[in-house]
């Protein structure tokens, strides 16, 4: 049995958000062709994501000089904390399937904070002679990204930001196996809109069975 983190970006639901309608579609037919998969859906709107701000930063600086974590200030044990659940929630799955929209060319900022969480020594990632070694080698990620306009090829393909940095992410944990699902063009052209959006679902169907 595999473990699948279904990790959500959108303020809002399948009824209005394209990325949130295709990633139900990968999900439900996911399920029905993985029934003994176990799938968390972790709505990052939902959940409690801390920014690595100055209570982190030092917190971390006075554990790592040897403090003990009941030392800490009542804030700082709760962040850092709430750090080392999302890690190891992350690092205890098998599969990922991130779900955003393109957000000012890149992502909602709350996924920088997801990705921050998850960025840490010795965890997802390690430091060597030769440099850093991703540790989740065996682990494989989808992201379903909705993009209003064309980002794929042409002129606008190089000021898209969202899909390289996860992709950037999981390669650097060592997740090779990486897939792209874009829902895109729709409001560009929206008299094609309710097209785009049934393909990019039928185009999600077709993968999960396969994921």
């Amino acid at each position: 049995m595999a473990k699948l983190l279904y990790i959500t970006a959108h303020p809002l639901d399948e009824t209005t958000s394209f990325s949130l309608a295709t990633g139900k579609a990968f999900i439900d037919s996911y399920k029905e062709a993985n029934p003994n998969d176990e799938v968390v859906h972790v709505d990052l709107f939902k959940e409690n994501i801390p920014q690595i701000d100055a209570d982190v930063l030092g917190a971390w600086g006075k554990l790592g000089a040897g403090a003990a974590f009941d030392t800490l200030s009542a804030e700082e044990q709760a962040k850092v904390a709430r750090l080392g659940e999302i890690n190891a929630q992350f690092i205890n799955a098998d599969k990922y399937v991130f779900v955003t929209p393109m957000w000012n060319f890149s992502f909602p900022p709350v996924m920088k904070a997801y990705l921050d969480a998850n960025c840490v020594a010795g965890k997802t990632f390690k430091y060597t002679a030769e440099g850093p070694v991703g540790l989740l080698p065996d682990k494989k990620a989808l992201h379903i990204q909705a993009r209003g306009g064309f980002y794929s090829e042409g002129p606008a393909a190089n000021v898209e930001l969202g899909h390289r940095t996860i992709g950037t992410i999981m390669q650097f944990f060592g997740i090779t196996d990486f897939d792209g699902l874009f829902v895109e063009g729709h409001a560009a052209a929206p008299d094609k809109a309710q097209e785009i959006k049934a393909n990019a679902i039928a185009r999600a169907k077709d993968l999960a069975k396969q994921f």
